[in-house]
């Protein structure tokens, strides 16, 4: 087991140096610190950084199977699969827009959520996840709306026997969070049952932090201290963990979830 460079341009050479040997035949070049072109296929690679650092010495290893995964034939299978067989493995992630930057907004499924997010759709496979695309839902003869319901329906299902844990923090207030690390915690402030769980535990109206795609933090909207000393570790996780998604709050009523400004 070797350590990776923490340095993005360095990570993304070493990435590729590590594909080569494995794979000669493959094309690549890379096309920013953290961005490569594999095939065609341009990647960013700033998560798989993220992910190798949080490792540590096993950082060769995660990047060995992320680039298993990137080549492997599960992710093209996704594309040919029949609505019958995709439809209970469709699941949301929230992601900040600018994912769109690396992306074609045209091509991705996807729904607006509030805080500058999206809603992205997404075939969930044993070994990776494969955005759903727009050209699978006019061949699937469906709809985004649909496509929103059965996400949701399969979200809903797989958080069935969810964990939370409880906080209550000194100076007052309290804090629930999730922590299942299947890849769905910040996806789980999309569960139309979320108020009726947590509200009775956090006062009534709360707001949910969600700075990565593996964490979810519900806390009461009081004392303002407890708001800070959460805001002060979103900030941190934000900068540091895979798959970012916001330092803002999202705010839960009955009504719905809407957006805040940071605090």
């Amino acid at each position: 087991m070797a350590l990776m460079p923490n340095e993005p341009e360095a990570f993304c050479e070493q990435v590729l140096q590590m594909l080569l040997r494995w794979r000669p035949e493959v094309r690549v070049e890379q096309a920013g610190p953290s961005e490569a072109v594999i095939d065609g296929r341009r990647v960013d690679l700033e998560n798989l950084r993220r992910l190798a650092l949080q490792a540590g010495d096993r950082g060769d290893e995660i990047v060995r199977e992320y680039l298993e995964q990137l080549l492997g034939g599960e992710a093209r299978e996704a594309e040919l699969l029949p609505f019958e067989l995709a439809r209970r493995l469709i699941m949301p992630r929230i992601h900040h827009e600018t994912i769109f930057e690396r992306l074609d907004a045209e091509q991705v499924a996807h729904t607006p959520y509030v805080n500058d997010t999206v809603v992205v759709f997404v075939i969930d496979l044993p070994h990776c996840t494969v955005s759903v695309s727009v050209d699978q839902i006019v061949r699937w003869r469906t709809d985004m709306d649909e496509l929103e319901r059965l996400a949701r329906e399969n979200l809903r299902a797989c958080s069935r026997d969810l964990e939370m844990k409880s906080v209550s923090a000194e100076t007052g207030g309290s804090a629930i969070v999730f922590s299942e690390r299947d890849g769905y915690d910040a996806a789980r402030l999309l569960l139309t049952d979320l108020y009726e769980q947590l509200a009775p535990e956090l006062g009534g109206d709360f707001l949910v932090a969600a700075p990565a795609r593996d964490r979810f933090v519900a806390v009461s909207r009081e004392p303002e201290t407890l708001i800070q000393q959460v805001q002060g570790r979103v900030d941190r996780e934000y900068r540091r963990l895979p798959y970012p998604i916001t330092t803002r709050f999202f705010y839960v009523t009955r009504d719905g979830v809407a957006g805040t400004e940071a605090a």
